[in-house]
């Protein structure tokens, strides 16, 4: 999977650094073209130019099937691509399938695949249209332009891309609940994960029937929605820089749009910048834990905290085990998010380290940028223009990493599957 990634950005840093792809003269910066390529395939969003005033149409187009692809998943493209070729699936295969996909059983990959497809298209045709009437009737552009846009925006938002054709992101909508509404329901979509939108499908509102993973997934999804959506609102409600000159529907609206966007896509109609040092640190956490797995989203993923928290309780309660909806939790799988956490835990540390040697920027706004691209999030306080060029490769390795280092190292935990004949003798540490 990670030399797969590689060889999507190799090409598409290719792509991007040709003449066509740059709309004034000459052709980006390597520099430029690469940290675009894997911000659009890790399906990130940060950028170091506006996307519509120095790429082409070519070029957005580039970066559009870029994140399109990261979306859908390398591992899901490849077992298709397989499936297309032979029509069957090796072992190996559904294996690295199952453990991307968090799947049940084996029997459980072909169908996760086939949703993918017909979710993916269905939610982004959709939601094409919808933003197409919106841009052409309200907006007044041209049927054309607004056709454009509205694909461009319903890719990115379902892939929780945060690319947008727009310089201001989605600024400009603040006050339209048509256009923010759809793009906040796509961005949710994709954050879900399919193994838990194929579960809805086939056992829809029986409660009793859903798996751990499904419920941890939706009650921590909605937790941190509407718990971030208050915070937010509570910290920025008065903000002459952000919520403060809005009406009451109007700050309801944007504070919700933040809370979606900070756990995954990116999109944003606040200056970042501006925000409270309150509502920085919050998004510090938002962007951290991130969404579902198996999603388009980013983060350590919502199951993997929401365990570590029934870990953490089982212990408060001296429970042997631990348990989350009357369901005992295996202990390798306690150990795999805490290995996830850790994992993420160290990402971020030696990533601010490492940028805050290369730039004299405060580290309230370092450490939101490490976040946002080790998480995949893709919001940004603006200052990646203005780092030099060893900050913004720090910056793309952390969005690579934050990308395919979780999978890689859940992967290869999954299928470890090593039993040592013997135990060494017991022994306590003292902790705390």
């Amino acid at each position: 999977m990670p030399l797969a990634f590689l060889a999507v950005i190799s090409l598409g840093t290719a792509l991007l650094a040709l003449p066509i792809s740059h709309a004034g003269p000459g052709s980006a910066p390597w520099i430029t073209a690469l940290f675009t390529a894997v911000s659009a395939t890790c399906v990130t969003g940060l950028t170091v130019v506006d996307t519509p005033s120095y790429w082409s149409t070519f070029g957005q187009v580039v970066i559009l099937a870029l994140f399109q692809f990261g979306g859908f998943g390398i591992m899901a493209g490849a077992t298709l691509l397989g499936l297309l070729v032979s029509n069957r699936m090796r072992l190996g295969a559904r294996l690295l399938a199952q453990a991307e996909t968090r799947s049940l059983d084996l029997g459980d990959v072909m169908a996760v695949l086939r949703l993918i497809i017909i979710t993916t298209l269905l939610v982004e045709v959709l939601l094409t249209i919808v933003l197409t009437l919106r841009f052409h009737f309200a907006y007044d552009q041209p049927f054309g332009l607004a056709l454009w846009n509205g694909f461009f925006h319903g890719v990115s938002a379902f892939n929780n891309a945060g690319f947008s054709t727009y310089s201001d992101s989605m600024t400009r909508f603040a006050g339209d609940a048509l256009v923010l509404g759809p793009v906040m329901l796509a961005v949710l979509l994709g954050g879900l994960g399919f193994p838990v939108l194929l579960e809805l499908r086939r056992e829809p509102w029986q409660w009793s029937r859903w798996s751990v993973h499904t419920k941890i997934t939706l009650l921590g999804s909605a937790f941190l929605l509407v718990g971030g959506a208050l915070a937010i609102a509570a910290y920025e409600w008065t903000n002459p820089a952000t919520l403060g000159p809005m009406d009451t529907g109007e700050r309801v609206l944007n504070a919700l749009f933040l809370s979606v966007n900070t756990r995954s896509s990116g999109f944003n109609t606040l200056d970042m910048r501006m925000l409270e040092p309150e509502t920085l640190a919050l998004n510090y956490g938002l962007m951290f834990i991130g969404g579902g797995s198996a999603s388009t989203a980013g983060g350590i993923r919502l199951t993997t905290f929401f365990l570590l928290g029934f870990v953490v309780w089982a212990e408060v309660r001296a429970q042997r085990d631990t348990i989350a909806f009357r369901r005992r939790i295996p202990v390798e799988v306690q150990r795999q998010a805490l290995t996830i956490a850790l994992f993420g835990v160290g990402t971020v540390a030696i990533g601010t380290l490492a940028l805050l040697s290369v730039t004299d920027h405060p580290l309230v706004l370092v450490v939101f940028e490490v976040i946002s691209a080790s998480a995949t999030v893709g919001l940004s306080t603006g200052i990646i223009p203005e780092l030099p060029p060893s900050g913004q490769l720090i910056l793309t390795v952390l969005m690579y990493t934050g990308r395919v280092g979780t999978v890689t190292v859940v992967t290869a935990l999954a299928l470890r599957g090593r039993n040592i004949p013997f135990r060494y003798p017991e022994e306590r540490p003292i902790v705390g």
